[in-house]
C-alpha cells in the first residue's frame, strides 16, 4: 500500500484543543462556567478528544479541567503536562475522574529550542522522554500522549528517535506539531512518510498532528498529513490559538466530508452542530468570527453577484459545494413572543443545546422577558445570545445593577454606575467628553480597577432595528489585555457590561495565585 493510501477508510479523530491552545488568545479567559458549557457542545458536536486544559498553570486551570473531567460524559478528556513530574502528578489529579482520561506531555526536540528554550542536550531529551512518558503510563496506561514541539524544525532522525522512545515508553498517541506554522504541506507530507519509515513503532499507535496557522497552511498541512496516514488532527473552534490561531475544526471537518471522493477518511462529527458550536465560542470567547471565513463566516454561503445567484437559484451546486444546513444553519425556525411562558423557553433552549435549571431559567426568563416586551418576535440566535449571557455572569465578580447616562450635543456626558460585588454596592460616577467614555470612566471608579480601552466593537445579533446589540472590548491592565462581551436591546448597558466583564477577567486573574508556565504548540 502506497504511503498516500496509509490508512485509508479509518475514521479522522478530532482532538480538540478550543480550551487549551484556543484560549491562550490574547485577551481571552473564560471562566468554569463557560469552559463547561463549551465542554458540552463539543461533546453534541462529536469531538473525540477535549483538551480540557493546562492544570499546572494556576489553581483556576486545574479547577477547570477537573471539573469538566468530573461532569463531561461522551469524549475523552485530557489535560496538558509539559515532560516534568510535578506537571505530569498534577495534570493526572485533575482528570482522574474523567470518564475516559489522558495524559498529554510534551517536551522540545527542534535544536533552537534545545539550546535557547529548555537548555537540555539531545542525550538528556531522550532520557527525560523515556523517565517522563513511563510516569504518565503509570498513572494513567492506554491514553498517554507524547508531542515533539518545534517537530518541523527539528533534526528527521533525531525526531524519529525521539518519537520511537515515546512509543517504547508506552506512548498510545504520537503528535508532530507544526509549532510555529513554518511548515509548507508538500514538506509535511514528506515528513510524515519519512517518520513512519525511521520510526516502525508509529504504525502501532495513533498518529496526530497539530498544526499552527502562521502562514495560513494550518489546514492545507493537517489534510496533507492525513492523506499520509496521520489519524488524529488536532483543531479549534473557529480556527482559535497561539499567534495567527490552529487549524479550524470547521474547515478541516468539511474539507473532509466534501472531497470524501480523494480523502476517504470517515468523519464521525455531527456537522450540523457546526454553526452552533462556532457561534457559543464566539459569543464567550468574544471573537468575532470574519464575515468571509471559510464555513462559518456569514458570507460564507451568501451570494451578491448576480451570475453566481441566478446559477444557485437554478441549481444549488453551480456555485455552493455545501449546503448550509449541513453545517446546521437555516434549520431551526423557533420564534418566541411575550406571551410565551418558561416552559416554552426552556424546551427551545433545550433544542439548542442549553439546559437551564433553577435560578438560572428565572433569570434567563427575566431577562427573555424584558427583550420580548421590546421586540415582536425573538429568535434562535436572540434566545442563544441571552442564555450566554446568563452562563457568562455565574462566576462574575462584579455585577451591573442599575446605570444613568446623561448626554447630548450641548452638554457635558455625566453617568453614575451601582456594581454589586458580595452583595455589598459600590457606586462611580463620571464626567467625560463622550457617553461611552463616561460610562467606563464610571465603571472604574466604583470598581477601582482602570482600564485602558483597546477596542470597541459594536454589532446587531439578529436584523432589524429592534435587534439585541452585541458590544466587545478589549482593555489593557498593567500591561495585559482582556476582554469582555455582553448583549442587550440597549447597547450602552451592553456598553458597561462588556467592560465590566473585562474588569471581572482582570480581578479574577488578580485573585488567583499560581504562576503560568510559558505557553506552548
Amino acid at each position: 500500500m502506497s504511503a498516500a493510501r496509509r490508512n485509508l477508510g479509518k475514521p479522522v479523530v478530532f482532538f480538540d484543543t478550543t480550551l487549551r491552545d484556543g484560549e491562550q488568545s490574547p485577551g481571552i479567559s473564560l471562566n468554569m462556567a463557560e469552559k463547561l458549557e463549551i465542554a458540552h457542545q463539543l461533546v453534541r458536536l462529536g469531538v473525540d478528544v477535549i483538551e480540557a486544559g493546562f492544570p499546572a498553570t494556576s489553581p483556576g486551570d486545574f479547577e477547570a479541567v477537573q471539573a469538566i473531567a468530573r461532569e463531561v460524559k461522551g469524549a475523552v478528556i485530557c489535560g496538558l503536562a509539559r515532560c516534568v513530574e510535578s506537571d505530569i502528578h498534577t495534570c493526572w489529579e485533575a482528570i482522574k475522574d474523567a470518564e475516559r482520561p489522558r495524559i498529554h506531555t510534551f517536551i522540545s526536540t527542534s535544536d533552537i529550542h534545545l539550546q535557547h528554550q529548555i537548555k537540555k542536550s539531545r542525550p538528556e531529551v531522550i532520557a527525560i522522554t523515556t523517565e517522563l512518558v513511563g510516569l504518565c503510563v503509570s498513572l494513567c496506561p492506554g491514553e498517554v500522549e507524547f508531542s515533539a514541539m518545534d517537530a518541523t524544525r527539528s533534526d528527521v532522525d533525531f525526531l524519529a528517535e525521539v518519537l520511537q522512545t515515546a512509543i517504547e515508553a508506552g506512548a498510545t498517541t504520537i503528535n508532530i506539531p507544526d509549532t510555529v506554522g513554518y511548515t509548507l504541506p508538500s514538506e509535511f507530507s514528506a515528513l510524515i512518510d519519512t517518520l513512519y519509515e525511521k520510526a516502525p513503532g508509529l504504525a502501532g499507535v495513533v498518529v496526530s498532528v497539530h498544526c499552527h496557522n502562521d502562514l495560513g497552511l494550518a489546514v492545507a498541512n493537517s489534510l496533507a498529513a492525513v492523506e499520509r496516514g496521520a489519524t488524529q488532527v488536532e483543531v479549534a473552534v473557529n480556527g482559535l490559538g497561539e499567534r495567527a490561531g490552529n487549524a479550524a475544526i470547521e474547515e478541516v471537518a468539511m474539507a473532509l466530508v466534501t472531497r470524501q471522493d480523494i480523502m476517504q477518511r470517515p468523519v464521525n462529527l455531527n456537522t450540523t452542530e457546526i454553526a452552533r458550536t462556532s457561534r457559543m465560542v464566539s459569543n464567550l470567547t468574544g471573537y468575532q468570527v470574519q464575515p468571509n471565513k471559510a464555513v462559518v463566516g456569514k458570507n460564507a454561503f451568501a451570494h451578491e453577484s448576480g451570475i453566481h445567484q441566478d446559477g444557485v437559484l437554478k441549481e444549488r451546486t453551480t456555485y455552493e459545494i455545501m449546503r448550509a444546513r449541513d453545517i446546521g444553519l437555516g434549520e431551526s425556525d423557533i420564534v418566541l413572543g411575550k406571551h410565551s411562558g418558561r416552559h416554552a423557553l426552556r424546551a427551545h433552549l433545550a433544542e439548542l443545546g442549553i439546559h437551564l435549571t433553577g435560578a438560572e431559567l428565572d433569570e434567563a426568563f427575566r431577562r427573555f422577558k424584558e427583550v420580548a416586551d421590546k421586540k415582536k418576535q425573538v429568535t434562535a440566535l436572540d434566545l442563544e445570545a441571552l442564555a450566554t449571557e446568563e452562563i457568562r455572569e455565574r462566576e462574575d465578580i462584579y455585577s451591573l445593577t442599575r446605570f444613568y447616562v446623561s448626554a447630548g450635543s450641548e452638554i457635558i456626558p455625566t453617568s453614575q454606575v451601582e456594581v454589586f460585588r458580595g452583595g455589598q454596592p459600590r457606586r462611580g460616577k463620571a464626567f467625560s467628553g463622550g457617553s461611552v467614555e463616561s460610562i467606563f470612566r464610571a465603571i472604574d471608579n466604583a470598581v477601582g480597577i482602570t482600564g485602558k480601552l483597546l477596542d470597541y466593537r459594536v454589532r446587531s445579533v439578529t436584523s432589524g432595528k429592534d435587534s439585541l446589540g452585541e458590544v466587545r472590548v478589549v482593555v489593557e491592565v498593567d500591561g495585559k489585555t482582556y476582554a469582555g462581551q455582553a448583549v442587550s436591546i440597549d447597547v450602552m448597558e451592553a456598553s458597561a457590561k462588556a467592560y465590566i466583564r473585562a474588569l471581572n477577567n482582570v480581578a479574577q486573574q488578580r485573585e488567583a495565585s499560581g504562576a503560568r508556565p510559558d505557553r506552548v504548540f
